[in-house]
């Protein structure tokens, strides 16, 4: 049963028909496509996990992706488009998608990582050298607790992590830190690492040469390297350096999934679900949003489940006052039992149930699932009504019935009731309204013909004639 809102709201809930806007290629041309997600989701398989061994680490992937890109959809709004195609989102390919990346994609459609009843930043890389970084490490101004450093066995089993060698040529290197504009001395002798963060990646250096020492980001520098000599020169920042020779492991930030470690886990026997729940624990999969830190509020028939419980205690009082009024209203007694949810935000609400954003509530049985305060007398009516309702009784009667009970004196009669289709179907706001209002005029039709009593007292037998 729903509760609607006067207005339309806006949230980026995900369904089959999620259809984002790529640019696959910003830097050569200003082209966009609409994709749908799954489409995309197999696309960014052949872009950054073409060569895994392991049909269940590619479906590990694929959860991941579609989570990033769910994530990260409106990344490029101000340019007129979702996300770009390149590694600055993910890099897609969709020349090079096969059968097997298409049936990955599948196979997981629909999944996503929770955390909080929100997407997770599910980010991965290539090569985490036996190590995963702390997202805080590469990204400061997050916390995420699925995304900790932690050791990984699995990128290293059965052999030494892949080594990475480059011996810097200081003109070169120079040249690459000019074009990215950064300081650096004027003629370079040695690199040192002045800082590490905790899983031994170097955050920051000192380049030294002539007399002058210049401390610079790590990541900063790895990236004018990358983007002046080749991304292959330093793979990541997991590494020891003697003057100018870098010797490292790994490939990539080393946040969340190690593709070469999922790899291995899959090849070992392991399945998507616990690839995932190794890379990201805490993070929660499924098609609807999970992972919501509920605090329980107990009263007398009505239990409060709140994300904020000092905000929102005065709510569990407001629901047992007006489940007594409701009570005394219709002569029917109160179930016990009965749980509301309180969402944070409009977002969480619709992750968690998959209502559309002029939806302000959803109740099934006892539970109620609210996204405002202010749908919780019209839902607390619902599950009274449902409490004592025969299961014979159309959906337009128990629908019809809590819309007049709701305020008769606004409801005009109505000798035709909906059809359960209208009522049900969730993809028109505007024709939901009209059938709730007539539902409502044909149960105001019935009280004028019958009275309020009698057509109370068919909750329990059905409609006459049925």
């Amino acid at each position: 049963m729903r509760a609607l809102l006067l207005a339309l709201l806006v949230a980026a809930v995900v369904d089959a028909q999620t259809v984002l806007k790529i640019r696959p290629q910003p830097a050569v041309d200003r082209t966009t496509v609409d994709m749908p997600l799954e489409k995309y989701v197999a696309a960014v398989l052949a872009g950054e996990a073409s060569v895994l061994r392991s049909d269940e680490a590619l479906k590990a992937i694929a959860v991941a992706a579609r989570t990033f890109g769910v994530y990260g959809r409106g990344r490029h709004t101000q340019e007129g488009y979702d996300l770009c195609g390149t590694t600055h989102c993910q890099r897609i390919d969709l020349a090079a998608v096969t059968p097997r990346m298409e049936a990955a994609a599948a196979a997981t459609a629909g999944q996503l990582l929770w955390s909080a009843g929100k997407p997770a930043f599910a980010v991965y890389s290539r090569d985490c050298g036996g190590v995963t970084e702390d997202v805080s490490a590469v990204w400061p101004e997050l916390s995420a607790t699925y995304l900790r450093r932690q050791t990984d066995p699995y990128c290293v089993r059965g052999a030494a992590a892949a080594q990475w060698r480059w011996r810097a040529k200081p003109a070169d290197v120079l040249a690459a830190l000019s074009a990215s504009q950064l300081r650096a001395p004027r003629t370079l002798e040695q690199v040192s690492v002045s800082a590490r963060s905790e899983s031994g990646r170097a955050r920051q250096l000192t380049l030294a040469g002539g007399g002058e020492r210049v401390r610079i980001s790590a990541t900063a520098f790895r990236f004018a390297v990358g983007r002046g000599l080749g991304w292959e020169r330093m793979p990541s920042d997991r590494y020891e350096v003697a003057g100018l020779e870098f010797v490292g492991t790994g490939s990539g930030h080393g946040v969340g999934l190690c593709q070469r470690g999922a790899d291995e886990m899959g090849v070992e026997g392991r399945s998507y679900s616990e690839i995932l729940a190794f890379y990201y624990p805490g993070a929660e999969l499924g098609r609807t949003g999970r992972g919501i830190a509920w605090t329980r509020l107990g009263g007398e028939s009505v239990a409060l489940f709140t994300t904020h419980p000092d905000r929102d205690g005065a709510v569990l009082a407001q629901a047992e006052r007006q489940l007594r009024e409701w009570t005394e209203r219709t002569n029917l007694e109160a179930p016990r039992g009965i749980d509301i949810r309180l969402y944070p935000d409009v977002e969480t609400f619709r992750n968690a149930t998959g209502e559309p954003g002029w939806v302000a509530a959803h109740t099934v049985g006892r539970r109620i699932d609210l996204q405002t305060p202010g749908a919780l007398r019209h839902e607390l009516l619902h599950v009274l009504i449902e409490s004592h309702a025969t299961v014979q009784l159309p959906v337009w009667f128990r629908e019809g019935l809590v819309g007049y009970l709701e305020d008769p004196r606004a409801v005009r009669p109505a000798a035709k009731p909906p059809s359960d289709d209208d009522l049900r179907q969730t993809a028109d706001a505007d024709r939901a309204r009209r059938a709730y209002g007539e539902a409502a005029g044909a149960v105001a039709d019935l009280v004028r013909r019958f009275g309020e009593s009698a057509v109370l007292g068919w909750l329990a037998r059905g409609l006459p004639g049925k």
